[in-house]
């Protein structure tokens, strides 16, 4: 019997594009599965859309109060029931194969996370763009993702029992909250890769890390100050204190601008 595959969407008033996002997963060539579709007190059309949906599988919850983001995932996980969990921004779109292209991952213990590459779709210019054309890294991939960070939530499917381990996310976080559990799991367990693309990642002027820089250095600044330091993370600290570096320039980048703008 195939394993049931959980799916989280997390959705705060997000009718522009949730029709699309909804619709891929309906349209899914892989049927085992359920939709645990939290919504975190929209005010827009959000309920409409959704259950203008006639699909048994698709299991509505709406908040009891407003949360941060890795908050709300957590509590849309502990509605799960499947042996798996995977995660779909309101946003993005899975093409009709992202689950069945992972049957080998479910049925096999040496792996407990994967994750896959994907298109960026750039909604200015309406063009597409792939991750990248270079071999994804799979097995122990913590040394790799220290050097590039790739994993997209949207991409990514985990054993419940792992994420359970780690105690889901961590909901002070709000924009890095999958970075720091794809890195705690890569640490403990193989990945199985998915080598083509089998999603869309969504590029918009909302994108909620794109308007926070300042809120994403901070973020993994306090991340790098709360890790264990063992020798995965000593052999890697180069390669963090790089990506701090680099955050904190990109901080600063918005109101450099905006102080030679007012100069001229």
């Amino acid at each position: 019997m195939s394993k049931l595959i959980s799916i989280v969407v997390n959705c705060y008033n997000g009718e522009k594009y949730l029709k699309k996002t909804l619709k891929s997963i309906q349209n899914q060539e892989y049927k085992n599965w359920e939709l645990i579709f939290w919504d975190n007190q929209s005010s827009d059309n959000t309920k409409g859309i959704f259950e203008s949906f006639d699909e048994p599988r698709f299991k509505y919850f709406y908040a009891y109060k407003h949360t941060t983001l890795y908050e709300a995932r957590n509590l849309a996980c502990k509605k799960t029931k499947g042996d798996f969990i995977t995660f779909l921004d309101s946003d993005d779109w899975w093409y009709e194969d992202f689950l069945s292209s992972r049957e080998k991952f479910f049925d096999d213990e040496k792996y407990k996370f994967s994750f896959s590459n994907f298109h960026y779709y750039f909604e200015k210019s309406d063009k597409f763009k792939t991750l990248t054309n270079i071999e994804l890294p799979s097995g122990k991939i913590y040394n790799s993702l220290s050097k590039n960070y790739i994993v997209a939530i949207s991409s990514l499917i985990v054993k419940k029992e792992l994420l359970e381990k780690i105690n889901f996310f961590n909901p002070e976080f709000n924009i890095i909250g999958d970075f720091d559990a794809v890195m705690k799991i890569s640490k403990m367990e193989e990945c199985y890769t998915i080598q083509k693309p089998v999603l869309v990642i969504r590029i918009h002027g909302n994108n909620f890390s794109d308007q926070h820089r300042k809120m994403y250095f901070k973020e993994y600044k306090s991340w790098y100050s709360m890790q264990e330091r063992d020798e995965l993370f000593f052999n890697n600290r180069f390669n963090f204190q790089k990506k701090l570096l680099r955050l904190y320039i990109i901080s600063l980048v918005p109101n450099f601008l905006k102080d030679l703008l007012k100069k001229k």
